[in-house]
């Protein structure tokens, strides 16, 4: 492996690069090298100069890189919003669902999720421009996210010094069995890649035969009975665009058996959301029907394609304190 020497000596300028790229959306091995560094500087500084002043001036870098990178998709979603959450998440291997997941973190947390967000995999890339997109103030944002990062950066340190015996008999390993073996990991890391890209290109195909089309549906609303339509979008994304297609009904897609009740089997349901690819209405098309309903679907491109075709959207309206779509009905269980 390097020489610890030079881990030390170099170990800052290595953390701080690493983790401005990973906070610009760079797949970068973040982890990986707070604990390498973590270990080296544990072995190369046994019994000279204190651990815990190196520690402090990596976590410093990190913190600087970490928020350095952040505040740029901070501004980002400050200024451009929904846009640029829809660009986080096409960085992500689970951009279909890490919206929706932030989103609710969010909801229930506040700018306090960027504590832990590093530690949970695309929760920090979405919930930083989230951040400022739900208008949380620059100083908050930089106290929170600096925190974040610095506790992150810590276990990282503390991991590699607690194992730093077991990690350089690892690296002594690699090198004993040759560079090579670096070649045959990193083979592995691009497999699982294109495993989780191919897989989201067939989850996009099943999901795209079972749809109704923004034109489909308005053609459907001037019929009598006219379809169910629910809006399950996040409070979060609702307050970043209040507006719902005409006659609307908010709804939570976890409380299926609720909606169930409310409206049977034999009603039309057309959802539609906020997230990549509309994969949380189609999964709730998908377990709708599952539970005896006779025809759910999900809206192909959501309230943006709706907009898009020209047709019109409605206000959505407070009324004590709940809100409520243009038919004063609610299924939201927050």
């Amino acid at each position: 492996m390097l020489s610890n020497e030079v881990i030390a000596r170099y170990g800052v300028l290595v953390v701080f690069l690493n983790v401005l790229g990973s906070s610009l959306g760079l797949p970068l091995p973040v982890i990986p090298t707070l604990i390498t560094v973590g270990a080296g500087i544990t072995l190369a500084t046994r019994g000279a100069s204190p651990t815990l002043l190196h520690f402090a001036t990596i976590i410093g870098a990190a913190m600087i890189g970490g928020v350095l990178g952040d505040l740029v998709w901070f501004q980002g979603g400050k200024r451009y919003g929904e846009s640029t959450l829809h660009i986080v998440c096409k960085l992500s291997l689970s951009r279909e669902t890490c919206v929706r997941k932030t989103e609710r973190f969010f909801g229930r947390w506040g700018v306090r999720v960027l504590i832990v967000a590093r530690f949970l995999p695309g929760l920090s890339l979405v919930a930083v421009p989230l951040c400022g997109a739900m208008a949380v103030r620059l100083r908050t944002f930089i106290l929170h996210d600096g925190a974040g990062v610095a506790l992150w950066a810590s276990v990282g340190l503390t991991i590699g010094a607690i194992f730093a015996s077991q990690i350089d008999g690892v690296f002594a390993l690699v090198s004993h069995l040759g560079w090579h073996t670096l070649f045959v990991i990193g083979i592995a890391l691009v497999l699982y890649v294109a495993y989780r890209y191919c897989r989201r290109v067939l989850l996009a195909k099943a999901l795209e035969k079972a749809r109704i089309s923004v034109g489909e549906l308005h053609a459907l609303l001037a019929n009598n009975p006219r379809p169910v339509v629910f809006d399950i979008r996040s409070a979060e994304r609702r307050m970043l665009d209040p507006f719902v297609i005409p006659g609307a009904v908010l709804a939570d897609e976890r409380k299926l058996q609720q909606i169930v009740e409310c409206y049977g089997v034999n009603r039309t349901l057309v959802i539609y959301c906020s997230c990549p690819n509309d994969v949380s209405a189609a999964w709730m098309a998908r377990r709708l029907r599952r539970a005896g309903v006779k025809l759910a679907l999900p809206l192909l491109g959501g309230i943006g394609a709706w907009r898009a075709a020209g047709f019109e959207v409605d206000p959505m309206m407070v009324a004590t304190g709940v809100v409520v779509s243009g038919e004063g009905r609610e299924l939201l269980a927050h």
